[in-house]
Protein backbone atom coordinates (compact mmCIF):
# COMPACT_ATOMS: atom_id res chain seq x y z
CA UNK A 1 0.00 0.00 0.00
CA UNK A 2 1.38 3.40 -1.00
CA UNK A 3 0.13 5.58 1.84
CA UNK A 4 2.42 8.55 1.27
CA UNK A 5 4.25 7.88 4.55
CA UNK A 6 7.82 7.10 5.54
CA UNK A 7 8.39 4.94 8.63
CA UNK A 8 10.80 7.46 10.14
CA UNK A 9 12.62 10.71 9.48
CA UNK A 10 15.71 10.59 7.28
CA UNK A 11 18.41 13.24 6.75
CA UNK A 12 16.99 14.18 3.37
CA UNK A 13 13.54 15.05 4.73
CA UNK A 14 12.51 18.60 3.86
CA UNK A 15 10.67 20.41 6.67
CA UNK A 16 7.02 21.31 6.12
CA UNK A 17 6.04 24.14 8.44
CA UNK A 18 2.26 24.55 8.99
CA UNK A 19 1.40 28.14 9.93
CA UNK A 20 -2.05 29.24 11.07
CA UNK A 21 -3.17 32.16 8.93
CA UNK A 22 -4.17 34.35 11.88
CA UNK A 23 -0.70 33.83 13.43
CA UNK A 24 1.33 34.36 10.27
CA UNK A 25 2.43 37.94 10.96
CA UNK A 26 4.07 37.28 14.34
CA UNK A 27 5.48 34.01 13.05
CA UNK A 28 7.09 35.75 10.09
CA UNK A 29 8.76 38.32 12.32
CA UNK A 30 10.52 35.51 14.23
CA UNK A 31 12.10 33.97 11.13
CA UNK A 32 15.64 34.41 9.83
CA UNK A 33 16.29 37.17 7.34
CA UNK A 34 16.50 35.01 4.22
CA UNK A 35 13.18 33.10 4.50
CA UNK A 36 11.43 36.22 5.82
CA UNK A 37 12.55 38.24 2.81
CA UNK A 38 11.58 35.42 0.45
CA UNK A 39 8.08 35.02 1.87
CA UNK A 40 7.55 38.78 1.86
CA UNK A 41 8.79 39.16 -1.71
CA UNK A 42 6.60 36.33 -3.00
CA UNK A 43 3.50 37.75 -1.29
CA UNK A 44 2.77 34.68 0.78
CA UNK A 45 -0.06 35.24 3.29
CA UNK A 46 -0.57 31.70 4.69
CA UNK A 47 -4.05 31.36 3.24
CA UNK A 48 -5.43 27.90 4.10
CA UNK A 49 -4.47 25.45 1.37
CA UNK A 50 -1.61 27.62 0.06
CA UNK A 51 2.07 26.80 0.36
CA UNK A 52 5.42 28.36 -0.46
CA UNK A 53 8.64 26.63 -1.54
CA UNK A 54 11.59 28.31 0.18
CA UNK A 55 14.93 27.81 -1.58
CA UNK A 56 18.36 27.74 0.03
CA UNK A 57 21.37 29.72 -1.21
CA UNK A 58 22.08 27.08 -3.86
CA UNK A 59 18.53 27.09 -5.21
CA UNK A 60 17.60 23.75 -3.61
CA UNK A 61 14.36 23.34 -1.70
CA UNK A 62 15.06 24.35 1.89
CA UNK A 63 11.59 24.22 3.43
CA UNK A 64 7.87 24.39 2.71
CA UNK A 65 5.57 26.78 4.52
CA UNK A 66 1.92 25.72 4.41
CA UNK A 67 -1.00 27.94 5.35
CA UNK A 68 -3.68 26.34 7.51
CA UNK A 69 -6.88 27.56 9.17
CA UNK A 70 -6.34 25.72 12.46
CA UNK A 71 -3.99 23.13 13.84
CA UNK A 72 -6.62 20.46 14.43
CA UNK A 73 -7.94 20.52 10.84
CA UNK A 74 -7.62 16.96 9.56
CA UNK A 75 -7.44 18.14 5.96
CA UNK A 76 -5.01 21.04 6.49
CA UNK A 77 -2.20 19.35 4.53
CA UNK A 78 -4.29 16.96 2.47
CA UNK A 79 -3.49 18.71 -0.81
CA UNK A 80 0.31 18.59 -0.38
CA UNK A 81 1.18 15.01 -1.44
CA UNK A 82 -0.03 15.73 -4.97
CA UNK A 83 1.08 19.37 -5.07
CA UNK A 84 4.64 19.27 -3.69
CA UNK A 85 7.68 18.16 -5.70
CA UNK A 86 8.47 14.48 -5.38
CA UNK A 87 10.58 13.87 -2.30
CA UNK A 88 10.63 13.15 1.42
CA UNK A 89 9.23 15.62 3.94
CA UNK A 90 8.73 15.97 7.69
CA UNK A 91 6.43 18.12 9.79
CA UNK A 92 8.11 20.94 11.68
CA UNK A 93 6.31 23.05 14.23
CA UNK A 94 5.24 23.36 17.84
CA UNK A 95 2.23 21.06 17.69
CA UNK A 96 1.13 18.46 20.20
CA UNK A 97 1.12 14.75 19.22
CA UNK A 98 -2.65 14.67 18.62
CA UNK A 99 -2.52 17.55 16.11
CA UNK A 100 0.54 16.09 14.42
CA UNK A 101 -1.32 12.81 14.11
CA UNK A 102 -4.33 14.49 12.51
CA UNK A 103 -2.26 16.41 9.99
CA UNK A 104 -0.28 13.29 9.14
CA UNK A 105 -3.47 11.27 8.63
CA UNK A 106 -4.88 13.96 6.33
CA UNK A 107 -1.64 13.93 4.32
CA UNK A 108 -1.72 10.13 4.01
CA UNK A 109 -5.37 10.08 2.90
CA UNK A 110 -4.53 12.73 0.31
CA UNK A 111 -1.73 10.53 -1.07
CA UNK A 112 -4.22 7.88 -2.18
CA UNK A 113 -4.06 6.86 -5.85
CA UNK A 114 -6.12 4.20 -7.60
CA UNK A 115 -3.59 2.63 -9.94
CA UNK A 116 -5.02 -0.80 -10.80
CA UNK A 117 -5.58 0.08 -14.46
CA UNK A 118 -3.39 3.11 -15.06
CA UNK A 119 0.03 4.01 -13.74
CA UNK A 120 0.13 7.26 -11.73
CA UNK A 121 1.48 10.28 -13.57
CA UNK A 122 4.01 10.88 -10.80
CA UNK A 123 4.86 9.61 -7.32
CA UNK A 124 3.29 11.39 -4.41
CA UNK A 125 5.40 13.37 -1.95
CA UNK A 126 6.07 11.31 1.20
CA UNK A 127 5.81 12.44 4.80
CA UNK A 128 7.92 10.94 7.58
CA UNK A 129 5.99 9.72 10.59
CA UNK A 130 6.76 11.85 13.62
CA UNK A 131 8.23 9.85 16.52
CA UNK A 132 5.74 11.35 18.99
CA UNK A 133 2.64 10.43 16.99
CA UNK A 134 0.82 7.09 17.08
CA UNK A 135 2.08 5.73 13.78
CA UNK A 136 0.24 2.41 14.14
CA UNK A 137 -3.08 4.19 14.63
CA UNK A 138 -2.47 6.35 11.55
CA UNK A 139 -1.56 3.40 9.38
CA UNK A 140 -4.55 1.35 10.55
CA UNK A 141 -6.91 4.14 9.55
CA UNK A 142 -5.21 4.67 6.20
CA UNK A 143 -5.34 0.94 5.43
CA UNK A 144 -9.07 0.81 6.24
CA UNK A 145 -9.94 3.82 4.10
CA UNK A 146 -7.70 2.59 1.27
CA UNK A 147 -9.45 -0.79 1.23
CA UNK A 148 -12.84 0.91 1.03
CA UNK A 149 -11.77 3.30 -1.72
CA UNK A 150 -10.13 0.54 -3.75
CA UNK A 151 -13.21 -1.68 -3.61
CA UNK A 152 -15.55 1.14 -4.68
CA UNK A 153 -13.26 2.39 -7.44
CA UNK A 154 -12.94 -1.05 -9.03
CA UNK A 155 -15.28 -1.39 -12.03
CA UNK A 156 -18.12 -3.88 -11.82
CA UNK A 157 -16.45 -6.24 -14.30
CA UNK A 158 -13.87 -6.92 -11.59
CA UNK A 159 -16.07 -6.30 -8.54
CA UNK A 160 -19.01 -8.65 -8.65
CA UNK A 161 -20.38 -10.67 -5.70
CA UNK A 162 -17.64 -13.28 -6.02
CA UNK A 163 -14.99 -10.54 -5.87
CA UNK A 164 -16.53 -9.06 -2.73
CA UNK A 165 -16.40 -12.57 -1.31
CA UNK A 166 -12.69 -12.74 -2.12
CA UNK A 167 -12.13 -9.43 -0.33
CA UNK A 168 -13.90 -10.70 2.78
CA UNK A 169 -12.03 -14.01 2.66
CA UNK A 170 -8.74 -12.11 2.48
CA UNK A 171 -9.72 -10.12 5.57
CA UNK A 172 -10.63 -13.34 7.33
CA UNK A 173 -7.26 -14.88 6.58
CA UNK A 174 -5.38 -11.79 7.72
CA UNK A 175 -7.15 -11.48 11.07
CA UNK A 176 -8.05 -15.08 11.78
CA UNK A 177 -11.77 -14.49 11.32
CA UNK A 178 -14.24 -17.10 10.09
CA UNK A 179 -15.97 -16.40 6.78
CA UNK A 180 -18.99 -18.20 5.37
CA UNK A 181 -21.08 -17.56 2.30
CA UNK A 182 -24.44 -18.69 0.99
CA UNK A 183 -24.47 -18.63 -2.81
CA UNK A 184 -27.11 -18.70 -5.55
CA UNK A 185 -30.08 -21.01 -5.04
CA UNK A 186 -28.71 -21.93 -1.61
CA UNK A 187 -30.17 -18.59 -0.53
CA UNK A 188 -33.63 -20.08 -1.01
CA UNK A 189 -32.69 -23.21 0.93
CA UNK A 190 -31.46 -21.06 3.81
CA UNK A 191 -34.42 -18.68 3.47
CA UNK A 192 -32.98 -15.44 2.16
CA UNK A 193 -35.60 -14.96 -0.56
CA UNK A 194 -35.22 -11.24 -1.19
CA UNK A 195 -31.44 -11.38 -1.63
CA UNK A 196 -32.02 -14.18 -4.12
CA UNK A 197 -34.82 -12.36 -5.94
CA UNK A 198 -32.78 -9.20 -6.48
CA UNK A 199 -29.72 -11.06 -7.71
CA UNK A 200 -31.19 -13.99 -9.63
CA UNK A 201 -31.16 -12.30 -13.06
CA UNK A 202 -27.39 -11.87 -13.02
CA UNK A 203 -24.85 -14.34 -14.38
CA UNK A 204 -22.96 -13.61 -11.16
CA UNK A 205 -24.87 -15.52 -8.47
CA UNK A 206 -26.05 -13.51 -5.47
CA UNK A 207 -24.64 -14.37 -2.09
CA UNK A 208 -24.74 -13.53 1.58
CA UNK A 209 -21.26 -13.06 3.04
CA UNK A 210 -20.77 -13.59 6.76
CA UNK A 211 -17.61 -12.78 8.76
CA UNK A 212 -17.22 -13.44 12.48
CA UNK A 213 -14.31 -12.36 14.67
CA UNK A 214 -13.46 -11.85 18.30
CA UNK A 215 -14.01 -13.34 21.71
CA UNK A 216 -17.56 -14.75 22.00
CA UNK A 217 -17.78 -13.29 25.53
CA UNK A 218 -17.32 -9.73 24.28
CA UNK A 219 -20.21 -7.43 23.29
CA UNK A 220 -21.80 -8.37 19.97
CA UNK A 221 -21.47 -5.75 17.24
CA UNK A 222 -23.01 -6.45 13.84
CA UNK A 223 -22.28 -4.49 10.67
CA UNK A 224 -24.38 -4.78 7.51
CA UNK A 225 -23.40 -3.56 4.06
CA UNK A 226 -25.39 -3.14 0.88
CA UNK A 227 -23.35 -4.94 -1.74
CA UNK A 228 -25.14 -4.15 -5.00
CA UNK A 229 -22.12 -4.51 -7.26
CA UNK A 230 -23.90 -2.93 -10.18
CA UNK A 231 -27.38 -1.49 -10.29
CA UNK A 232 -29.05 -1.31 -13.68
CA UNK A 233 -32.33 -0.51 -11.95
CA UNK A 234 -33.68 -3.90 -12.98
CA UNK A 235 -36.82 -3.82 -15.11
CA UNK A 236 -37.36 -0.24 -13.90
CA UNK A 237 -34.24 0.46 -15.91
CA UNK A 238 -32.11 3.47 -15.10
CA UNK A 239 -31.17 5.87 -17.92
CA UNK A 240 -27.57 5.51 -19.04
CA UNK A 241 -26.51 8.71 -17.27
CA UNK A 242 -27.77 7.34 -13.96
CA UNK A 243 -25.93 4.04 -14.47
CA UNK A 244 -22.54 5.64 -15.00
CA UNK A 245 -21.52 5.54 -11.34
CA UNK A 246 -23.42 2.43 -10.33
CA UNK A 247 -20.23 0.50 -9.68
CA UNK A 248 -20.31 2.45 -6.41
CA UNK A 249 -23.62 0.92 -5.34
CA UNK A 250 -21.65 -1.57 -3.25
CA UNK A 251 -20.19 1.36 -1.29
CA UNK A 252 -21.97 0.24 1.88
CA UNK A 253 -20.35 -3.19 1.66
CA UNK A 254 -16.95 -1.63 0.99
CA UNK A 255 -17.37 0.65 4.01
CA UNK A 256 -18.21 -2.16 6.44
CA UNK A 257 -15.26 -4.21 5.17
CA UNK A 258 -12.98 -1.23 5.75
CA UNK A 259 -14.53 -0.66 9.17
CA UNK A 260 -14.13 -4.34 10.01
CA UNK A 261 -10.46 -4.14 9.05
CA UNK A 262 -10.01 -1.17 11.39
CA UNK A 263 -11.85 -2.84 14.28
CA UNK A 264 -9.85 -6.05 13.94
CA UNK A 265 -6.47 -4.40 13.41
CA UNK A 266 -7.06 -2.21 16.48
CA UNK A 267 -8.07 -5.24 18.52
CA UNK A 268 -11.28 -3.73 19.87
CA UNK A 269 -12.74 -6.03 22.54
CA UNK A 270 -15.94 -6.82 20.65
CA UNK A 271 -17.53 -9.85 19.08
CA UNK A 272 -17.79 -8.68 15.49
CA UNK A 273 -20.12 -9.96 12.81
CA UNK A 274 -20.19 -8.53 9.29
CA UNK A 275 -22.99 -9.37 6.86
CA UNK A 276 -22.80 -8.31 3.22
CA UNK A 277 -25.67 -8.94 0.82
CA UNK A 278 -23.80 -9.11 -2.51
CA UNK A 279 -25.83 -9.00 -5.73
CA UNK A 280 -26.02 -7.53 -9.19
CA UNK A 281 -29.39 -5.97 -10.04
CA UNK A 282 -29.53 -7.07 -13.65
CA UNK A 283 -32.14 -7.53 -16.39
CA UNK A 284 -33.08 -10.96 -17.73
CA UNK A 285 -36.12 -13.13 -18.27
CA UNK A 286 -36.09 -14.20 -14.63
CA UNK A 287 -35.72 -10.71 -13.15
CA UNK A 288 -38.13 -9.74 -10.40
CA UNK A 289 -40.89 -7.43 -11.61
CA UNK A 290 -42.84 -4.34 -10.56
CA UNK A 291 -46.02 -5.61 -8.93
CA UNK A 292 -44.51 -8.85 -7.65
CA UNK A 293 -45.16 -9.77 -4.04
CA UNK A 294 -42.19 -11.41 -2.34
CA UNK A 295 -41.95 -12.88 1.13
CA UNK A 296 -39.01 -11.71 3.25
CA UNK A 297 -36.91 -13.76 5.64
CA UNK A 298 -38.76 -12.14 8.53
CA UNK A 299 -42.09 -13.26 7.07
CA UNK A 300 -43.46 -9.90 5.94
CA UNK A 301 -44.71 -9.82 2.37
CA UNK A 302 -43.30 -7.03 0.20
CA UNK A 303 -44.99 -5.59 -2.89
CA UNK A 304 -42.45 -4.38 -5.43
CA UNK A 305 -43.35 -0.86 -6.47
CA UNK A 306 -39.95 -0.21 -8.04
CA UNK A 307 -37.20 -2.70 -8.93
CA UNK A 308 -34.70 0.15 -8.58
CA UNK A 309 -35.38 0.21 -4.84
CA UNK A 310 -33.47 -3.04 -4.51
CA UNK A 311 -30.91 -2.17 -1.82
CA UNK A 312 -33.47 -2.11 0.96
CA UNK A 313 -34.69 -5.54 -0.16
CA UNK A 314 -31.32 -7.25 0.24
CA UNK A 315 -30.70 -5.38 3.48
CA UNK A 316 -33.99 -6.41 5.07
CA UNK A 317 -33.16 -10.11 4.81
CA UNK A 318 -29.73 -9.41 6.29
CA UNK A 319 -31.28 -7.29 9.07
CA UNK A 320 -33.61 -10.12 10.01
CA UNK A 321 -30.67 -12.52 10.24
CA UNK A 322 -28.58 -10.05 12.25
CA UNK A 323 -31.40 -9.23 14.63
CA UNK A 324 -32.00 -12.88 15.47
CA UNK A 325 -28.75 -12.88 17.44
CA UNK A 326 -29.76 -9.81 19.47
CA UNK A 327 -26.50 -7.87 19.03
CA UNK A 328 -25.70 -5.03 21.38
CA UNK A 329 -25.35 -2.69 18.39
CA UNK A 330 -26.57 -3.05 14.80
CA UNK A 331 -25.23 -0.73 12.09
CA UNK A 332 -25.85 -0.72 8.37
CA UNK A 333 -24.22 1.26 5.55
CA UNK A 334 -25.81 1.71 2.14
CA UNK A 335 -25.82 3.91 -0.92
CA UNK A 336 -29.57 3.77 -0.57
CA UNK A 337 -31.36 6.85 -1.90
CA UNK A 338 -30.90 9.82 -4.15
CA UNK A 339 -33.27 11.62 -1.80
CA UNK A 340 -30.56 11.72 0.89
CA UNK A 341 -28.23 13.41 -1.60
CA UNK A 342 -30.93 15.97 -2.47
CA UNK A 343 -31.41 16.73 1.22
CA UNK A 344 -27.77 16.81 2.35
CA UNK A 345 -25.63 16.96 -0.77
CA UNK A 346 -23.09 14.35 -1.74
CA UNK A 347 -20.58 14.87 1.06
CA UNK A 348 -22.72 14.24 4.14
CA UNK A 349 -24.30 10.82 4.83
CA UNK A 350 -27.76 10.75 6.32
CA UNK A 351 -27.93 9.07 9.73
CA UNK A 352 -31.08 7.40 10.99
CA UNK A 353 -31.13 5.93 14.47
CA UNK A 354 -33.68 4.39 16.81
CA UNK A 355 -31.70 5.17 19.98
CA UNK A 356 -31.28 8.75 21.18
CA UNK A 357 -28.13 8.15 23.21
CA UNK A 358 -26.42 6.29 20.38
CA UNK A 359 -27.41 8.96 17.86
CA UNK A 360 -25.94 11.73 20.01
CA UNK A 361 -22.71 9.81 20.51
CA UNK A 362 -22.38 9.05 16.80
CA UNK A 363 -22.91 12.69 15.88
CA UNK A 364 -20.33 13.79 18.45
CA UNK A 365 -17.84 11.27 17.07
CA UNK A 366 -18.52 12.44 13.52
CA UNK A 367 -17.69 16.01 14.51
CA UNK A 368 -14.61 14.94 16.48
CA UNK A 369 -13.24 12.82 13.63
CA UNK A 370 -14.19 15.36 10.92
CA UNK A 371 -16.16 12.62 9.19
CA UNK A 372 -19.54 14.34 8.96
CA UNK A 373 -23.03 12.92 9.00
CA UNK A 374 -26.41 14.48 9.71
CA UNK A 375 -29.37 12.94 11.46
CA UNK A 376 -32.71 12.70 9.68
CA UNK A 377 -35.88 11.60 11.48
CA UNK A 378 -37.56 8.22 11.47
CA UNK A 379 -40.83 10.10 11.14
CA UNK A 380 -43.45 7.49 11.96
CA UNK A 381 -46.43 9.16 10.17
CA UNK A 382 -44.61 8.64 6.86
CA UNK A 383 -44.85 4.87 7.31
CA UNK A 384 -48.27 4.94 5.65
CA UNK A 385 -46.57 5.97 2.41
CA UNK A 386 -45.32 2.37 2.23
CA UNK A 387 -48.76 0.81 2.64
CA UNK A 388 -49.72 -1.83 0.11
CA UNK A 389 -53.23 -3.00 -0.77
CA UNK A 390 -52.13 -6.60 -1.27
CA UNK A 391 -48.98 -7.05 0.89
CA UNK A 392 -47.70 -6.15 4.34
CA UNK A 393 -45.51 -3.38 2.97
CA UNK A 394 -44.37 -1.84 -0.32
CA UNK A 395 -40.67 -1.44 -1.09
CA UNK A 396 -41.09 2.17 -2.22
CA UNK A 397 -43.52 5.02 -1.98
CA UNK A 398 -45.38 6.41 -4.97
CA UNK A 399 -44.68 9.89 -3.60
CA UNK A 400 -41.72 11.96 -4.76
CA UNK A 401 -41.22 13.22 -1.20
CA UNK A 402 -39.29 11.92 1.83
CA UNK A 403 -37.56 9.13 -0.08
CA UNK A 404 -34.65 8.78 2.34
CA UNK A 405 -36.99 8.65 5.35
CA UNK A 406 -39.38 6.11 3.85
CA UNK A 407 -36.41 3.90 2.89
CA UNK A 408 -35.16 4.03 6.48
CA UNK A 409 -38.68 3.31 7.78
CA UNK A 410 -38.81 0.29 5.50
CA UNK A 411 -35.58 -1.02 7.00
CA UNK A 412 -36.80 -0.36 10.54
CA UNK A 413 -39.61 -2.85 9.97
CA UNK A 414 -36.99 -5.60 9.97
CA UNK A 415 -35.05 -4.53 13.08
CA UNK A 416 -36.22 -6.36 16.22
CA UNK A 417 -37.55 -4.18 19.01
CA UNK A 418 -34.99 -3.21 21.60
CA UNK A 419 -31.85 -3.42 19.43
CA UNK A 420 -30.00 -0.08 19.06
CA UNK A 421 -29.74 0.41 15.31
CA UNK A 422 -28.25 3.06 13.06
CA UNK A 423 -28.53 3.35 9.31
CA UNK A 424 -26.10 5.38 7.18
CA UNK A 425 -27.37 6.45 3.75
CA UNK A 426 -24.19 7.53 1.98
CA UNK A 427 -22.97 8.72 -1.41
CA UNK A 428 -19.68 6.78 -0.93
CA UNK A 429 -18.14 8.88 -3.69
CA UNK A 430 -16.30 12.19 -3.98
CA UNK A 431 -17.54 14.02 -7.05
CA UNK A 432 -14.45 16.23 -7.06
CA UNK A 433 -11.01 16.21 -5.47
CA UNK A 434 -10.65 18.05 -2.17
CA UNK A 435 -7.68 18.07 0.23
CA UNK A 436 -7.25 14.51 1.49
CA UNK A 437 -10.25 13.27 -0.49
CA UNK A 438 -9.50 12.43 -4.12
CA UNK A 439 -12.31 12.14 -6.64
CA UNK A 440 -13.77 8.63 -6.53
CA UNK A 441 -14.82 6.11 -3.91
CA UNK A 442 -14.90 7.30 -0.32
CA UNK A 443 -15.27 5.73 3.13
CA UNK A 444 -17.96 8.10 4.42
CA UNK A 445 -18.85 7.53 8.06
CA UNK A 446 -16.17 4.88 8.62
CA UNK A 447 -13.87 6.92 10.83
CA UNK A 448 -16.81 8.43 12.72
CA UNK A 449 -18.20 5.02 13.64
CA UNK A 450 -14.80 3.65 14.57
CA UNK A 451 -14.09 6.68 16.76
CA UNK A 452 -17.36 6.06 18.55
CA UNK A 453 -16.72 2.33 18.98
CA UNK A 454 -13.17 2.98 20.17
CA UNK A 455 -14.40 5.43 22.77
CA UNK A 456 -17.16 3.05 23.86
CA UNK A 457 -15.14 -0.16 24.07
CA UNK A 458 -11.50 0.90 24.23
CA UNK A 459 -8.52 -0.79 22.59
CA UNK A 460 -7.33 -4.34 22.76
Amino acid sequence: MNDGLLPARTPDCIPVIPVIESEFGPWLERQEDSPRRWLTATGFKAKPGSFNLIPDADGRLRAVVAGIAKADDLWALGNLPAALPEGNYRLDGAFDPWRLERMTLGWALGAYQFSRYKAPKRPMAKLALDPVSDSDRIRRQVAAVTLTRDLINTPAEDMMPEHLAEAMLALGREFDASVAQIVGDELLTHHFPLIHAVGRASTHPPRLLDLRWGDPTHPKITLLGKGVCFDSGGLDLKPSSAMRLMKKDMGGAATVLGLARLIMSAGLPVRLRVLVAAVENAVAGNAFRPGDVLRSRQGLTVEIHNTDAEGRLVLCDALAEAGAEQPEILLDFATLTGAARVALGTGVPALFCNDESMASELLAAAEREQDPCWRLPLHAPYREMLDSKIADIANASDSSYAGAITAALFLREFVPTGIPWAHFDSMAWNLKTQPGRPEGGEAMGLRAVFGWLEQRYGGG
